[in-house]
């Protein structure tokens, strides 16, 4: 019977998660979602809702963290593939594509929050974002060349490389669906932008 009521306990979270990224997509900032509407859309009563959740802003900082922590663990599996550097970027590339066109709701809601009105989630998407970075700048230092930079320079490059992947994402949300010459373009165009970084690379002389 626990594992059972468990079950419906997660199933019930769920629903809650993607009823607010749904209203979300419709064109509203989170900070304007109705519990009310968003409970009664999933068929509970307003009260069910905190056995889910502390509050919508911990509803909130649940989706940030379930965007950001797949995307984290997809990014590094692409990197460690045994291929030639080129093709690391460009298989790195093409996993984020597609990932973000498989949840779109969730980067919509991700873009549209990193600067809205809830400072809570800014800061969580924020963190998160620095955590991405910390981690692609460890992966950086395995790199020959790269190995022997400092960690501020390796955070440094792999900023450039997340804000080049975060227009990226801007792209890839506003290109036609199911369109692969859109996709390609924003592949080529993304994979340019890295390896156009990382040519910089070799002459780069940290102060």
């Amino acid at each position: 019977m626990t594992a059972r009521r468990a079950g419906r306990g997660e199933t019930t979270r769920k629903a809650l998660m993607d009823a607010a990224l749904r209203q979300i997509a419709r064109g509203r900032s989170f900070d304007a979602l109705s519990l009310r509407k968003l409970t009664q859309s999933v068929g509970i009563v307003p009260t069910a809702f905190y056995r889910h959740f502390e509050s919508m802003e911990a509803l909130g900082l649940a989706l940030v963290d379930e965007s950001l922590r797949t995307l984290r663990r997809m990014m590094r599996e692409a990197r460690e593939q045994p291929v030639p550097h080129e093709q690391v970027i460009r298989s790195s590339v093409s996993t984020y594509v597609r990932y973000v066109q498989a949840n779109r709701l969730h980067f919509h809601f991700i873009m549209r929050e990193r600067f809205g009105g809830v400072a809570t989630l800014r800061h969580g998407i924020h963190n998160g974002i620095q955590l991405f970075v910390s981690e692609l700048a460890t992966d950086l230092g395995r790199f020959p060349v790269l190995d022997r930079w400092s960690a501020p320079d390796l955070r440094m490059i792999a900023g450039l490389i997340v804000a080049a992947v975060t227009e990226a994402t801007d792209l890839i949300l506003n290109a036609p669906e199911d369109d692969p010459d859109a996709d390609a373009e924003i592949i080529n165009t993304t994979t340019r932008q890295l390896r156009l970084i990382l040519l910089a690379v070799p002459q780069w002389r940290s102060q």
